[in-house]
């Protein structure tokens, strides 16, 4: 059996917390995994991974080796991807995790043209608006919009994401503009349902002050997509980033309102586990995107 192979396998089962799972990850039967990490213990002559019918627990030993063995397949993996970087070129593949809609509208160009400066990395997307666990599914680096609240992983802001309050023309003209964010209690409101409280729109007022207003959602959507459409066919008024809604506001779909107050700015970070390391192509993704991003993010110009 490849030692490296056996290293790889264990270090999997670790990370991932169960042989199903590794296995999935490895691309191989549960079988074959629960062999190599037997193999591997017995070759060592001490018991690494305690089994239980419902969990993995790593003993002692096998805690100070998994340790080891993360460090050795880096550091393989760093003398690999040096080698690649003298040649001028990275090499592998990116598992990518990407909010759903930010995915489909912003991304394709910026991976395009990392592929195009580096042809021999491959990418694994997944678009998905779930909370991802990186660690046991294997990803490389996720984009994630809004505040952060795992402590074990490690960000880099890649740009900060404008919210507007905005609604469709003919619903502004039959139901009235407001004129200050306290008239938003007497319209129809329609809410992103994933954030913590969707119920409570935020705003900072010409003082500096931050306030909230509290609305009575007519509809609450797991979709900004969704509510865009919903609000550029006058169904009411809503509270979008800029980078889903500009292109509706843009086409005189919807209506920027209330623009003398600032409303939330949410950070866009490039997350990636600590416990992992980070290979030239992931650190070269992840300062490309910062790159692409600086500035001005082109899907507010149509915004102000």
């Amino acid at each position: 059996m490849d030692r490296f192979d056996d290293l790889q396998t264990f270090v999997t089962v670790v990370e991932t917390g169960s042989f199903t799972a590794a296995a999935a990850r490895l691309d191989v039967a549960k079988s074959a995994v629960s062999r190599r990490v037997s193999a591997l213990e017995e070759r060592l002559g001490v018991q690494l991974i305690r089994r239980t019918t419902r969990r993995l627990n790593l003993t002692q030993t096998g805690a100070s080796f998994h340790a080891h063995c993360v460090r050795i397949l880096a550091d393989l993996e760093e003398a690999e991807s040096a080698v690649a970087q003298e040649h001028g070129e990275l090499r592998g593949r990116l598992r990518v995790a990407l909010p759903l809609s930010f995915g489909l509208l912003h991304m394709d160009e910026p991976i395009a043209e990392f592929s195009r400066r580096h042809p021999r990395v491959g990418f694994d997307l997944d678009l998905n608006d779930r909370k991802v666990d990186l660690v046991e599914e294997g990803i490389d680096v996720a984009i994630r919009i809004g505040r952060l609240r795992d402590s074990t992983l490690i960000a880099r802001k890649i740009f900060e994401s404008r919210t507007v309050v905005c609604g469709g023309p003919e619903y502004l003209r039959e139901h009235g503009v407001p004129e200050t964010p306290d008239d938003l209690r007497k319209h129809t409101c329609l809410v992103y349902s994933n954030l913590v409280d969707p119920d409570r729109w935020t705003y900072i007022d010409a003082s500096g002050q931050q306030k909230v207003v509290t609305i009575k959602p007519a509809m609450t959507v797991n979709s900004g997509e969704f509510l865009c459409a919903a609000a550029s066919l006058n169904l009411g008024i809503i509270m979008p980033p800029t980078f889903i809604a500009h292109e509706a506001i843009r086409r005189g779909d919807l209506v920027s309102i209330l623009t003398d107050w600032s409303w939330p700015l949410t950070p866009a970070y490039a997350i990636y586990p600590q416990t992992r390391h980070l290979s030239y192509r992931v650190r070269a993704f992840i300062d490309f995107l910062v790159e692409y991003f600086s500035g001005r993010p082109p899907w507010d110009r149509d915004c102000n």
